[in-house]
C-alpha cells in the first residue's frame, strides 16, 4: 500500500513549507519526527483485563505494539503503588508515523461529532502539539460492539521545529485541523 500522506509530505509540503518559511536549504525545513500515543487506564489498578484490552485497542490503533506505561510514584488515594501498570503508550516514527497522521486526519477526525478544529494553545513552546481524542471508537480499526468502556486518547506530534509559529505552518500544511 502506497502512503499517501508521505509522498505528498515529500513531494508538495516541503516545498510548501520551505516557500512559505522563506528558507532555502532543505535541511532547515521543519519535519515531523515522532508520534507519541498515550492512553491512561486508571481502573487497571484494580483490573488487569482492562489493561489487556486498552493495549490491544491503542496497537489496533497504531499498527504497532503498545506497552503498558507504569507508575513512577505511589499514590495512596488512589490505591496505586510504584512499578504499577496504569496506562499504554505507542511511539511512531517513519512510515507508520505518516500512516497513523493520514488515517488520524482524514478517517478519525471526520467522524467526530461536533468537531470544529483544535486549539492553537496545545503547543508547548518548543514545536511539539498535543491533542485529546475523547473516544478511541472513532478509529475505524476499533469493533464498536467489543468496546467495554468509551477510553480517551493523547496524541502527541514531535517536530524538529524551534518555535511554536513554525511548528503552525507545518501542521496546517498536512492539513491538520488547527483554528485559532
Amino acid at each position: 500500500m502506497e502512503n499517501g500522506l508521505k509522498e505528498r509530505f515529500e513531494k508538495e509540503i516541503l516545498a510548501q513549507v520551505g516557500k512559505e518559511l522563506g528558507v532555502k536549504n532543505k535541511y532547515e525545513i521543519p519535519m515531523i519526527q515522532k508520534v507519541a500515543l498515550n492512553m491512561g487506564v486508571g481502573e487497571a489498578s484494580q483490573d488487569k483485563k482492562k489493561l489487556e484490552v486498552a493495549l490491544e485497542e491503542l496497537t489496533l490503533i497504531a499498527g504497532q505494539k503498545a506497552v503498558p506505561t507504569l507508575a513512577k510514584q505511589s499514590i495512596a488515594t488512589f490505591k496505586i503503588r510504584e512499578g504499577m501498570p496504569i496506562g499504554a503508550r505507542v511511539t511512531l516514527r517513519k512510515d507508520k508515523m505518516y500512516e497513523f497522521l493520514d488515517r488520524l486526519i482524514n478517517i478519525a477526525l471526520p467522524r467526530v461529532r461536533d468537531f470544529h478544529g483544535f486549539s492553537t494553545r496545545s503547543f508547548d513552546g518548543h514545536g511539539n502539539y498535543s491533542l485529546g481524542i475523547k473516544e478511541q471508537i472513532v478509529f475505524p480499526e476499533i469493533n464498536y460492539d467489543r468496546v467495554e468502556k468509551i477510553r480517551g486518547l493523547d496524541v502527541t506530534i514531535c517536530t524538529n521545529a524551534t518555535n511554536d509559529k513554525v511548528a503552525l505552518v507545518l501542521l496546517k500544511a498536512i492539513n491538520l485541523p488547527i483554528v485559532r
